[in-house]
């Protein structure tokens, strides 16, 4: 047993020993190699928590729910370790490489050895319910990462697991579903395919309505001799006095879609006073991406002189040329960068800002781009520190696919969230929808981040002046 406060409330959990779900049948027992953005994706992980009411809050829509009758019959009649175990052993079969082994091999490329070892599995009983956590969506990460996977991802011999999976069970009925996903087998659109599969076999479905296809050879790069350049290349990279640091700070900013409204308003007034022309209005992720890059530097105190990176993740299957097959699940990323110095992204008008990162995803939407940027991963990796402070890596989850089709038999996910994993990226800035629990979200985001501890009075400042709607304060 263990056991944690938080505000003066003791939680305490019973963990089940970890066992290995396996296929449901049979599978190939064979050695499967990585496209080449996979393999840039090698020690980046992404580890997400999946929130469910009981049956009977679901049906009694928020009832406050203790141990009455009612809770322990649907507790009984549902149990959702039977029910997801099942489901998984199901959706593994036509998943079957992520129940194998990721290997290192001797020329640095990772490979899947389809051993049918199975997917790392924990139950966990706390002993509260949901309810008294207001089903994690006060957005406490702190208390979030006790219900995140603490177990080995990783055999004795250092072969990586592709996906781990923990199911902490409330009381009240509910639970938390947490996932572990290696990043360099599975994007998170593909992850969303997997966990609809395992919701579509816990509803009693015989077969996924999307059948997995693996063919990384689709996005293997060929060997150029003009590689696309490494981006911290040749650069003065800006410097923060808070770091290095061990200790950091995790908080989620809502962002009402009244607030996001006046920053695009704003922008917009100042575009026309400035006399420049816009073909088009900012998207909600350009006016945020900008804001957020701004307010991280000076939040960190970053050198004037130094330069600054904004790293964003685009998603790339909308934009080939040649469209992937449905059902592919590897890593369809690339990245988008776009630098300044910090002088430039503290004195620029915002809405210049806004309009170089408008731009950098631009230029990374096109075939040519992606081709480029596959073969240069081929031929040369890129080769820079994405733990430095100069740099920013914002991810987008609004668009993974439709979580509301994750319903394992408790309807959809009451809430989702990002939990902080110590995997050599210190620091995340994610954005992600609302949850299903506050009303006045809609329209809105949700923005989680992990910043040093020093820095964050000052970063909570600058997003306060985004989340007002007071006129008076200016961005």
């Amino acid at each position: 047993m263990e056991s944690n406060n938080k505000n003066a409330n003791l939680l305490s959990f019973e963990n089940k020993k970890v066992v290995f779900i396996k296929p449901s049948k049979p599978t190939p027992n064979s050695v499967l190699s990585m496209s080449s953005i996979d393999n840039d994706m090698m020690g980046f992980y992404v580890h997400c928590l999946y929130v469910y009411r009981s049956l009977t809050e679901t049906q009694n829509s928020l009832a406050d729910v203790d141990s009455n009758i009612n809770t322990i019959q649907c507790t009984i009649k549902r149990d959702p370790t039977k029910v997801l175990t099942k489901a998984v052993s199901k959706a593994l079969f036509y998943y079957y490489p992520l129940a194998g082994k990721l290997v290192k091999h001797a020329d640095g490329k990772l490979k899947i050895n389809c051993t049918s070892d199975g997917v790392p599995f924990q139950e966990v009983i706390c002993n509260c319910n949901l309810s008294s956590l207001h089903y994690l969506d006060g957005d406490d990460i702190e208390i979030a990462k006790h219900f995140g996977t603490d177990f080995p991802f990783e055999d004795e011999h250092g072969n990586q697991h592709p996906v781990v999976f923990k199911l902490t069970k409330f009381l009240c009925g509910g639970f938390i579903c947490a996932w572990h996903i290696n990043h360099a087998v599975i994007d998170g659109i593909g992850m969303t395919q997997f966990l609809v599969t395992v919701a579509e076999f816990a509803g009693g479905q015989s077969e996924p309505s999307v059948k997995p296809v693996w063919e990384r050879e689709r996005l293997v790069g060929k060997i150029t001799r003009q590689p696309l350049p490494n981006p911290m290349d040749n650069v003065r990279v800006a410097v923060s006095p808070l770091m290095p640091t061990k200790d950091y700070s995790h908080e989620c900013f809502r962002i009402h879609k009244e607030s996001i409204a006046r920053l695009k308003t704003s922008l917009m007034k100042d575009i026309e006073q400035s006399g420049a022309s816009l073909k088009k209005g900012f998207t909600t992720f350009e006016c945020l991406a900008a804001y957020i890059w701004r307010a991280r530097a000076r939040a960190l105190k970053l050198n004037d002189d130094g330069e600054t990176m904004l790293l964003i993740i685009v998603g790339v299957r909308p934009r080939l040329e040649d469209p992937l097959p449905t059902g592919y699940y590897g890593n369809s990323i690339v990245d988008s960068y776009i630098k300044l110095t910090v002088k430039e992204l503290n004195q620029q008008p915002l809405f210049e800002v806004v309009k170089h990162v408008r731009e950098g995803l631009i230029i990374t939407s096109t075939d040519d781009y992606i081709t480029n940027y596959v073969d240069t991963l081929e031929t040369k990796p890129f080769n820079f520190d994405h733990k430095s402070v100069a740099i920013t890596i914002l991810t987008d989850w609004r668009n993974l696919g439709s979580l509301d089709k994750i319903d394992f038999g408790w309807k959809e996910t009451v809430n989702m969230m990002p939990v902080p994993w110590d995997v050599g990226v210190g620091e995340m800035y994610d954005i992600l929808p609302p949850t299903k629990l506050d009303p006045s979200m809609n329209g809105g985001v949700r923005f989680f981040t992990s910043i040093p501890t020093a820095a964050m009075p000052k970063f909570k400042e600058e997003m306060e002046v985004l989340t007002s709607n007071d006129p008076i304060l200016k961005f």
